[in-house]
């Protein structure tokens, strides 16, 4: 095994339409998530992101120790500029992991006024070999998602001579053109696939005249749909060779497929690094699971193996099978279960004419904020209850209180207590975004 292997474990990069997807990602073991906002993405009819659930899907991966990279891997029209950068500025300001970008001058422009965030850069930039690569990573690239045409040794090649990140999909829907880079469907119904608005005319049924004989007359006959990748009976040759990232195809499939895939993916990863290659032999159970979850009739092994040929593509049958009810409710109850709260410690010090003073804790990481002193009581002391209520109230933060683990040190010259409710109120925000960052810090 070499040492790249054994310094750093691939990460597992699931897809995600929307928070339900996001979460159920998360849930199932996905190391990272990618997703696109309301604009400036490949996917334009998946149901996407507002800007308060992306910051808030980056808040929540943060905290689990997880990222979260943004496509924006359309391209973009001259005057578009102008809104590029307000529609970046707030999830750079969250601490957005990396963005995935096509478009030349998306990428120059990210890197000027946002240096804080990771380029990577998609597959439809058709990175084919270490030269370009290389010029990526002079440019400022911190990953590249090469042409999904290349052999595997074509991406080690471009792992050991450019040393810049890989990302490769290994699961998922395959596209007929050459890295994504398609014209069909806005040549034949006006709608763009590098505007984020393909129409799918490659699923289309078609007549194909071959040496005078007709297929498709019946309008059963699809020469330009793939078949759907999956890699995961080979995934330790992926590992070996040193991919730094498994990502899965499917921003535009329901929550249920992100958890289930994500859920096998990691599975066999981790049985990897466990057991070695005999541990990760996929169990015919774990692959039904896999064709269960909204994949169409068959399967291929994409091009990691062969160039080209006719078994890639799906001639006959085009369209998903189906999912099986008993797969996705086995799903929906492992891993949609929305958002986790992190059990933290709390201690409140409340000294009449001192700082209030607020520490909560979770695991290793903790903070301290600090507020306004307590006044003495004109009329009627707050009693414990009330105080407690309000320092307690996490409401929609990522946080609960562990009850067993809630402490409130008052001291007063004899007649009690008074600080606003206000005043608690934000010695408790303060606290649990300083615990936030204190969380999010090394991801």
């Amino acid at each position: 095994m070499s040492d790249i292997i054994r310094s750093k474990r691939p990460e597992l990069l699931a897809p995600a339409g929307n928070y339900e997807a996001f979460l159920a990602a998360v849930n199932a073991g996905a190391d990272a998530v990618y997703l696109g906002g309301n604009r400036f993405g490949a996917r334009a009819y998946a149901d996407n992101f507002d800007t308060e659930h992306v910051i808030r899907a980056i808040d929540y991966a943060h905290i689990y120790g997880r990222k979260v990279y943004l496509t924006v891997n359309t391209l973009i029209k001259e005057e578009e500029y102008l809104d590029l950068y307000d529609y970046l500025q707030p999830f750079a300001d969250a601490g957005l992991d990396g963005v995935i970008v096509q478009d030349f001058g998306v990428f120059g422009f990210i890197r000027e006024h946002f240096p804080g965030v990771e380029l990577h850069t998609s597959t439809q930039m058709a990175v084919t070999g270490p030269y370009g690569a290389r010029l990526l990573k002079k440019a400022g690239a911190v990953r590249v998602v090469p042409a999904r045409e290349l052999s595997l040794e074509e991406m080690k090649a471009i792992r050991r001579d450019a040393d810049i990140e890989v990302e490769a999909f290994v699961h998922g829907a395959m596209c007929y053109s050459y890295s994504g880079i398609c014209l069909f469907s806005g040549i034949v119904g006006g709608r763009s696939g590098n505007r984020g608005r393909c129409a799918q005319p490659c699923r289309l049924p078609y007549t194909v005249e071959t040496g005078g004989r007709i297929r498709g007359k019946d309008g059963k006959y699809y020469p330009l749909s793939l078949k759907d990748m999956c890699t995961i009976e080979f995934l330790p040759l992926l590992i070996e060779a040193g991919i730094d990232s498994f990502k899965i195809e499917g921003r535009m499939k329901k929550a249920e497929y992100a958890a289930g895939v994500t859920s096998i993916y990691r599975k066999y990863i981790d049985r990897y690094y466990e057991y070695g290659t005999e541990g990760a032999r996929v169990s015919a159970e774990d692959m039904d699971i896999l064709r269960s979850l909204y994949i169409r009739s068959e399967i291929s092994e994409g091009y990691y193996k062969r160039h080209n040929g006719r078994e890639m593509v799906t001639l006959t049958a085009p369209g998903y099978e189906g999912s099986d009810d008993a797969v996705l409710k086995m799903v929906r109850e492992r891993y949609l279960v929305g958002e986790k709260k992190l059990k933290i410690s709390l201690k409140a010090v409340l000294h009449e004419g001192e700082e209030s003073v607020l520490s909560i804790s979770c695991g290793n990481a903790s903070y301290e904020a600090k507020g306004a002193a307590p006044e003495p009581a004109a009329n009627r002391p707050m009693d414990r209850e009330t105080i407690l209520k309000s320092l307690c109230k996490f409401g929609n933060s990522f946080f609960e209180v562990d009850e067993n683990d809630c402490r409130l040190d008052i001291r007063d010259s004899g007649n009690g207590i008074f600080i606003p409710v206000k005043e608690l109120n934000d010695l408790r925000r303060a606290a649990a975004q300083g615990l936030m960052k204190e969380l999010s810090r090394g991801v």
